[in-house]
C-alpha cells in the first residue's frame, strides 16, 4: 500500500553528490522535454511571484514559475486546473506503457518521466530540464512525497520546492491549496466551475447512504490493511458527508492503518467494502483466494467496490471519484 506503508517507512539516508550535480547543471544545454510550460497570464508572469506552501515555506521568485516538475499526484491536480508540468515523478506508467491511474488526466506523452517507482528520481535529467519549481504532496510534514532522501539536498538546490499537506485534512482543503497554487501560476481554470458543481452535487448524495457500514482497505500478499479514516483527505471528506466508515481499534505505528493477517480479515463487520485500486494492491480476484475474506458478508453479497485511493486533488478528479462511488453505493444494502 504505497501511501501509508511508505509514509511510515524509514527513508534511505545517503547524501547525493552535489559537486557532480552542479557540474552537470553547468554543462547542461537546452532541455529536450516535449512538455509544455504552465500557462501564465501576462499579469502573474510579469510580477514578482510569492507562494507559501504547507511547510510554512515562503517562495519568492521574480516571476511566476513556468517550468514545473511535479510528483504525479501534484501533477494530476495541477493539470486539471490548467497548469502543464514539463516532467513528473512517481507512478505514471504501467508495465504495458499505458497511464497509471494516479497520474490522472496528465498526457504522459507530453511530459518527461524522472522516475516511475519508489526511490527512483533521475537527478541528472531533472537538472538538465532547468526547472523553476518542484511540487509534491506530503504525507508527513516536511517530507516531499517520492523525493528520495539521498538526493533531497541536490534537488532542492536546483529549484525551489513546494509541498502540499495531505494528512489530517479534508479533500476540499487539499483541493483548495492546489487551486491557490494553480491560480498564482496563472492557470486557465477551464472547466473548473462545472467540475466543482458536480463534486458538490455528488457529495450531497452521499448522505443517503449513512446507514451503510463501510470498510476501506488495501490488500497485500500476506496482509490486508484497514485504513484509519482521519489520515486520509478523501475519507475525511466522505465522513464529513455522512458516510459511516470503520475506524480500526488499534492502528499501527504511524497511524495510517491497522495490519491484519488474511486469517483475521473478519475483524470488523461491514455492509460494504471499498478496496484500494492502485497497481501495487491486490485485485479482487486475488483477494477472493483468501478464504476468510471470501466469506465476508459484504463480499458474498457482491458489495465489494473500487476505491480510487489517490484520486487527483482537483474538482474534476473528485467529481469523477464521488459520482462513481454514489453509483456503486446505490446498488448496496444493509446486511443482517
Amino acid at each position: 500500500m504505497s501511501g501509508p506503508v511508505l509514509a511510515r517507512r524509514g527513508f534511505l539516508a545517503s547524501a547525493a553528490g552535489l559537486a557532480a550535480a552542479l557540474t552537470l547543471a553547468a554543462c547542461g544545454g537546452e532541455s529536450t522535454t516535449t512538455g509544455t510550460a504552465a500557462p501564465t497570464a501576462s499579469g502573474p508572469a510579469a510580477q514578482a511571484w510569492t507562494f507559501i506552501d504547507d511547510r510554512g515555506k515562503k517562495i519568492d521568485q521574480p516571476k511566476a514559475p513556468s517550468r514545473i516538475v511535479a510528483q504525479v499526484g501534484a501533477a494530476a491536480a495541477l493539470w486539471d486546473f490548467g497548469v502543464r508540468p514539463i516532467a513528473v515523478f512517481g507512478p505514471h506508467k504501467l508495465q504495458d506503457g499505458t497511464k497509471d491511474p494516479q497520474v490522472g488526466n496528465v498526457d504522459i506523452a507530453k511530459v518527461e518521466g524522472l522516475g516511475n517507482v519508489w526511490d527512483e528520481f533521475n537527478v541528472e535529467k531533472y537538472i538538465s530540464l532547468q526547472p523553476d519549481l518542484l511540487v509534491s504532496s506530503m504525507y508527513i510534514k516536511g517530507t516531499l512525497w517520492y523525493v528520495p532522501e539521498r538526493s533531497k539536498s541536490t534537488i532542492e538546490q536546483v529549484a525551489p520546492t513546494a509541498g502540499v499537506m495531505l494528512t489530517g485534512r479534508s479533500a476540499t482543503q487539499v483541493i483548495s491549496k492546489y487551486e491557490e497554487l494553480a491560480t498564482s501560476l496563472g492557470a486557465s481554470m477551464e472547466g473548473v466551475a462545472e467540475a466543482k458543481a458536480r463534486m458538490e452535487a455528488a457529495t450531497e448524495e452521499l448522505a443517503q447512504f449513512k446507514n451503510l457500514k463501510i470498510l476501506m482497505m488495501s490488500g497485500g500478499a500476506d496482509a490486508m490493511w484497514v485504513v484509519n479514516p482521519p489520515e486520509y483527505p478523501d475519507i475525511v471528506h466522505l465522513m464529513n458527508a455522512g458516510l459511516d466508515v470503520v475506524k480500526p481499534a488499534k492502528v499501527d505505528e504511524g497511524g495510517f492503518f491497522q495490519t491484519l493477517s488474511w486469517e483475521n480479515a473478519d475483524e470488523y463487520d461491514a455492509d460494504v467494502i471499498l478496496y484500494d485500486t492502485r497497481t501495487q494492491s491486490l485485485k479482487p480476484e486475488e483477494m477472493l483466494k483468501k478464504p476468510t475474506f471470501a466469506k465476508l458478508p459484504a463480499v458474498k453479497a457482491g458489495q465489494l467496490y473500487p476505491w480510487n485511493a489517490e484520486a487527483p486533488y482537483s474538482y474534476q478528479g473528485y467529481a469523477a471519484f464521488l459520482e462513481g462511488l454514489v453509483a456503486n453505493l446505490k446498488k448496496a444494502k444493509e446486511l443482517p
